[in-house]
């Protein structure tokens, strides 16, 4: 069970913020982040970081989250920024537009290595802090079911790269499909080495 929160409830801090992102890695779709505020009694065997779980308790990890949860909020950042301002920035951004949307009162914030400042907090960027704070980890699953569901939304739009069984990562069959329909534009990121070399394979192949 994660509680590393505890001595900082001890400590008098009642709104402890944990926020995290999913999706820097894929080569298309946004870069989801959340932010999340649990109540102080509040623990449960399924909050752990999204990537120790499976996608059914996942889900069922979400709906609790949202059902229990004092706040939260979601950021997203599109393909199109991601290539504007590079991943790290436009996960950076991603966990402040959390924060904002939120709209809850913050005591402390805890990111998952990410360095921020938010209405003049500065966060406690700890490594690997989804496996060690609960607060995180919530983060880490609102986030990584979130962006999930929006890639399924994607993959009706765009079958051809089988994004519900790959949520955008740079599987072979993404990969050949990139090759054989090129990427497109606002979805893919084109900052992304493989989506680049896949845009001039098909330039030259239109020339």
């Amino acid at each position: 069970m994660l509680n590393e929160e505890e001595k900082y409830y001890e400590l008098g801090f009642k709104f402890i913020v944990g926020c995290d992102e999913a999706g820097r890695g894929p080569l298309c779709g946004p870069v989801v982040a959340a932010a999340c505020i649990l109540p102080i009694s509040f623990n449960n065997e399924l909050i752990n970081d999204s990537k120790k779980l499976t996608e059914k308790k996942r889900n069922e990890a979400f709906k609790l989250i949202k059902d229990n949860a004092i706040a939260y909020g979601i950021g997203v950042v599109n393909a199109t920024e991601i290539d504007k301002i590079n991943i790290y920035e436009a996960s950076r951004k991603a966990m402040l537009l959390a924060l904002k949307n939120m709209n809850h009162d913050v005591d402390i914030i805890f990111t998952d290595c990410m360095p921020l400042t938010f209405n003049g907090i500065k966060a406690n960027s700890i490594v690997k802090g989804d496996a060690r704070f609960k607060n995180i980890a919530a983060a880490s699953i609102l986030a990584k079911v979130t962006r999930d569901m929006l890639m399924d939304d994607y993959d009706k739009l765009y079958p051809q790269y089988d994004l519900k069984h790959n949520k955008g990562y740079g599987t072979k069959k993404h990969l050949e499909a990139l090759d054989k329909y090129g990427p497109i534009e606002g979805f893919h990121r084109f900052s992304y080495g493989p989506v680049l070399e896949a845009y001039n394979k098909d330039l030259k192949l239109k020339v």
